[in-house]
């Protein structure tokens, strides 16, 4: 190949590139892209989205230590409590399939009273639930809990979503209550 095709292909791949960054900046600001909650993604941005989401997630998580006692009943009352305050109304509560929030929101959060996480073995499960509650998921719906609340009380809604997905609408109700403030005066 002579020094002048060569050039002549190099140009050649720069007016494509020129072209194609072109008519995507037009595509973003002429606003043709269907924002709304209401109308999904196409598949290659759902493809994208969701590729980014999970590889960020997996690589953000991998060295948080998981407590060796999420399977104490305290976390599991502690965590069952906050998340019938926190994430019932858009993650479900057992004998649910849907909520104001999950039929509004784009995407729909996960029914996390299903056992459906396949997310690699149950310590990188843990990893990744910790990271997601305490950090959030941007344009997702789902906020970071950090900001507020403390790695300890984070670790038990990490146990309790553990066990989730195993309760009844009637257990779900009495691990979720919280105790009611005492009214008596000393």
């Amino acid at each position: 190949m002579t020094i002048r095709k060569a050039l002549s292909c190099l140009r050649c791949l720069a007016a494509t590139a020129a072209v194609v960054l072109l008519a995507g900046a037009a595509y973003v600001y002429l606003g043709l892209y269907p924002i709304g909650a209401d109308v999904p993604h196409n598949a290659a941005t759902y493809w994208l989205l969701e590729t980014v989401r999970e590889r960020a997630v997996a690589r953000a998580a991998r060295d948080i230590s998981v407590p060796g006692d999420l399977e104490a009943s305290a976390r599991l009352l502690s965590g069952g409590a906050d998340y019938n305050d926190m994430c019932a109304g858009c993650h479900l509560r057992p004998g649910e399939d849907q909520s104001d929030f999950t039929l509004g929101l784009y995407p729909s959060p996960p029914d996390l009273t299903d056992a459906h996480d396949t997310h690699g073995d149950p310590a990188s499960r843990d990893r990744r639930r910790f990271w997601i509650i305490k950090h959030g998921i941007k344009a997702s719906g789902m906020p970071a809990w950090g900001p507020g609340h403390d790695d300890e009380r984070i670790w038990s809604m990490v146990a309790f979503l553990d066990r989730l997905p195993e309760l009844t609408p009637q257990q779900y109700q009495i691990i979720t209550a919280r105790k009611a403030p005492s009214i008596h005066s000393d």
